[in-house]
């Protein structure tokens, strides 16, 4: 238990900020089910609309410290990649 004033007042910002970078991870990764389910669906469309607007969330929550930088490019590419097959699906 904290004892000192200045470290009262910090628990209180980290559970603040708990509450705040979960919000952030959940935004996140409701996006990316999104695309994860219009890809499983096989609807192009909705794959490519999702991914657009899957993308900026993942790169805000990368700059919000929420995920590392490269795990955020590697998410977005990795889904891009799913995306890209379903709307040419090899011959």
């Amino acid at each position: 238990m904290a004892n000192t004033t200045s470290a009262k007042k910090m628990t209180r910002k980290i559970v603040k900020r708990t509450a705040v970078n979960k919000a952030r991870r959940s935004r996140m990764r409701t996006f990316i089910r999104k695309v994860e389910e219009a890809i499983a669906s096989g609807d192009a469309g909705a794959a490519q609309a999702a991914l657009k607007a899957a993308e900026p969330v993942i790169v805000r929550a990368a700059q919000k410290g929420i995920v590392h930088k490269n795990a955020a490019s590697r998410k977005v590419s990795r889904l891009a990649h799913r995306v890209k097959a379903v709307v040419a699906p090899a011959s």
